[in-house]
């Protein structure tokens, strides 16, 4: 199962039986999932204007998700009393999808994605999962997240687009939509300084370093981070997909006419954060 995402890079993991339900109850899971994550790509553009956050390649592999009917619901569990309502719960799912079964029943799975989050939103997903498991709401939680290519190499990721770029100051950086802060500035400028009399450091070794180091570092979301949960019990019984996305999605050579608009759209977020501030 998922024999496609293998191949490609991506990590698949299943627990708790969820391969042989997906198989065997939710056979059209496998192709739906394959055919838009085989897909998704993020120009490396788009994790440097992004700043770290959610990229926009994220974001259309959302948008192909809903195009399928995985969309974000709110599951509200209630405790009554004689009818009269005494407590509840609700639980945000990303990506919720029902299917009908064999036997003409329904069964539900949801997805969430954690691309780059801080990790004990894995915590927050695990256990939504197994309440709702254990309340029948769903069959099946499946959560996408940075695979362990993806996250081990973003540093290697980063150091090339500036190397293909020829960044070289922070007037380069804004030229593909990115402003470091103040506070970012005056940390880098620190460090290359602090590091001449150990050895010259170059602004792109000490900017790639502080960038990757803040903005994917490790208490953010990656494979390591879930699969440590998930091994220790986290989550469990609920059956469990695990997805990893691998860094071969991070494609280069991007043309400036495409990247215009990601660069815009940077430039126009950064501008309404100065005046917020």
């Amino acid at each position: 199962m998922f024999d496609r995402l293998c191949k490609a890079g991506f990590q698949v993991e299943f627990h708790s039986h969820a391969k042989a339900i997906l198989a065997g109850d939710f056979p059209s899971v496998e192709a739906e999932l394959e055919e838009v994550l085989i897909g998704a790509t993020i120009p490396i553009e788009e994790i440097i204007a992004g700043g770290g956050g959610e990229a926009k390649g994220t974001q259309r592999l959302r948008r192909g998700l809903q195009a399928k009917g995985w969309d974000t619901k709110t599951f509200i569990v209630e405790k009554r009393i004689n009818d009269v309502p005494r407590e509840a719960v609700s639980h945000k799912m990303d990506h919720v999808k029902a299917f009908e079964l064999g036997d003409g029943s329904a069964g539900t799975i949801a997805m969430e994605i954690e691309w780059n989050n801080k990790d004990p939103f894995y915590d927050r997903d695990l256990e939504n999962f197994k309440r709702l498991h254990a309340d029948g709401a769903i069959s099946v939680g499946v959560i996408i997240t940075r695979g362990r290519t993806l996250h081990d190499n973003m540093r290697d990721l980063v150091g090339r687009f500036f190397d293909e770029r020829q960044i070289r100051d922070f007037d380069d950086l804004l030229t593909w939509g990115y402003d470091p802060t103040s506070r970012q500035r005056a940390a880098i400028l620190k460090r290359m300084n602090a590091t001449k009399t150990r050895g010259e450091m170059t602004f792109r070794e000490v900017f790639v370093s502080k960038f990757v180091a803040d903005k994917f570092g490790e208490a953010t979301t990656h494979w390591r981070k879930l699969e440590d949960r998930v091994h220790r019990g986290v989550g469990n019984p609920c059956p469990l997909v695990l997805i990893g996305l691998p860094d071969s999605i991070v494609t280069f050579g991007e043309s400036e006419a495409a990247l215009r608009p990601i660069i815009e759209q940077a430039e126009a977020e950064a501008a309404n954060e100065a005046e917020a501030i």
